[in-house]
């Protein structure tokens, strides 16, 4: 047990002792010698006194100084125990929302045995939908990003900064691609790398993870030679990102197998972030979504143009759109990303970031049908037969106007379709949608384009009060609607009933 749980036990063992005693913050101070902020840091688990002052504190309280110092918890506070014992916790990235570990836990450990039944009802919420710690610190930081609107100026300045201090060596420039060959070049002179593009295919358990690398005095850098040019150029992009920002603590896969800490995931966001910068310079990418955002009717062939301009894929640009559009366009956006399997009917949501507040349908644990008419799902019906996609195949583009059933919320929504390339039965979707206000109509001329689909949607199909006639893709019976609809249906029930006999009386 490390030394801030005992400072934590032992906060709260002076606090509920001094309350059982009738003693105020004052009171216990003077007896103990101690100044009242302090004791207030004591409380709070911040500060452990010296044992002379443990001892006073003992006498004040009434207590044995062996009962105040052990860290054996009351059997009402079990359940708190083993949560504060949790690595979850002691590993949850606190301070990235300006707090403390000690400002969450006093707010909980004021009233322990309620907090610790309500800590253990969630623990075993978590357990029996088997969410994993890595899932939480993901969600953490999804918050982060989102309470940042995903924009992070210093990382852009790195970009920027990088792209001038290589410039004439390396002949880099804003306004064009960077080869991959200098990006290699880089990693290879000045960060001493072996880059090699045949292991990973030449081992079968391997053959999944797009990039490996193996520090060392001379890391190595294992790409997958499946990918099209445009990821290795991401890959290489990244990796000099860890390299120029300084970031060691890291993933060394391209999917992390383990995620030992926050750190570590806002490491590898914010080097992913530094390459998308890189790749997509901020100035050059903005006046191109200015054009783009002024074109009188949609037109998917610009909006395709630019992952041939920029050299990325579907998901890096729009998720650099994510960066940029909320901080200069003024307007919040979400970043969805699906997978359907080919001859599956399930289909998965497995990245998202919602910066307005979008009904996002994560079913998380529920089994739950996606409602089939979000444009995400549609990009998916409309891509090819499962197979092995050329780099210069075209790719399923649409747009559209999405509102939702009951609450007439709009979404813009413009997205991109594609097979993996590692998984070639396996197909994605990438969108970004905004909601349809007077300033967006002020920014995107082509919004109120007749072409463009006006679709009503809703969360999932278990969920969506549409008859068979109103919808021809509907995938699962409304079973929690109807369930919900019984359920109003016994408590209206009820409700006439006690009206009935009350009146009676």
């Amino acid at each position: 047990m490390s030394l801030d749980l005992i400072n934590i036990i032992f906060g709260m063992k002076v606090r509920q002792a001094r309350l059982e005693a009738g003693l105020t913050l004052s009171d216990l101070a003077r007896h103990s010698e101690l100044s009242p902020s302090y004791l207030t840091e004591i409380e709070k688990g911040r500060k452990y006194p010296r044992a002379d002052k443990i001892v006073k504190m003992a006498g004040a309280l009434g207590k044995q100084y062996d009962d105040l110092v052990s860290i054996k918890m009351a059997p009402s506070w079990r359940y708190l125990e083993s949560t504060l014992s949790s690595s979850t916790v002691r590993r949850f990235p606190f301070e990235e929302f300006g707090l403390e570990p000690a400002d969450v836990l006093g707010l909980v450990t004021r009233e322990p045995d309620r907090a610790g039944a309500l800590l253990h009802a969630i623990v075993e919420i978590a357990r029996h939908y088997d969410l994993k710690e890595e899932e939480f610190l993901r969600a953490a930081l999804r918050s982060y990003q989102e309470i940042h609107e995903n924009y992070f100026p210093d990382l852009e300045d790195a970009a920027e900064t990088f792209l001038a201090e290589f410039a004439t060596r390396y002949e880099l420039n804003a306004d064009t691609q960077i080869p991959l060959s200098t990006l290699q070049t880089i990693l290879r002179d000045e960060y001493d790398y072996a880059i090699d593009d045949t292991a990973i295919a030449a081992t079968a358990e391997l053959r999944h993870y797009r990039s490996l690398l193996l520090p060392g005095r001379r890391p190595q850098l294992f790409i997958n030679d499946r990918l099209y040019a445009r990821q290795v150029r991401y890959i290489l992009a990244r990796e000099i990102g860890y390299r120029y920002l300084g970031l060691k603590e890291r993933s060394f896969t391209s999917t992390a197998d383990d995620v030992d800490s926050f750190q570590q995931l806002l490491n590898d966001a914010r080097a992913a972030y530094f390459a998308g910068a890189v790749l997509m310079p901020r100035g050059r990418l903005l006046a191109d979504l200015e054009d783009f955002f002024g074109l009188p009717t949609w037109d998917p062939t610009p909006f395709s143009a630019m992952l041939t301009t920029y050299d990325v894929t579907p998901e890096m640009l729009l998720y650099r759109f994510s960066e940029l559009i909320p901080q200069f366009f003024g307007f919040k956006l979400h970043f969805l990303r699906f997978h359907h399997t080919a001859g599956s009917d399930d289909y998965q949501l497995v990245r998202h970031l919602n910066m307005n507040q979008l009904l996002v349908p994560s079913g998380i644990g529920l089994s739950e049908h996606h409602c089939r008419r979000w444009l995400s799902i549609r990009l998916l019906a409309d891509e090819a037969p499962a197979g092995r996609a050329a780099a210069n195949d075209p790719l399923p583009v649409g747009a559209q106007v999405s509102e939702f059933l009951e609450t007439q919320e709009k979404f813009l929504c413009l997205g991109f379709g594609r097979r993996m390339v590692l998984s070639p039965n396996v197909s994605s979707s990438v969108i970004v949608g905004f909601r349809v206000d007077a300033e967006l109509r002020k920014t995107i001329q082509f919004l109120d384009d007749p072409d463009i689909p006006r679709t009503i949607i809703h969360e999932t199909c278990e969920r969506c009060p549409l008859r068979p006639e109103q919808c021809a893709v509907r995938a699962a019976p409304p079973t929690i609607l109807n369930a919900r609809r019984e359920q109003l249906a016994r408590k209206m029930a009820l409700s006439q009933l006690k009206v009935h006999h009350n009146r009676a009386d």
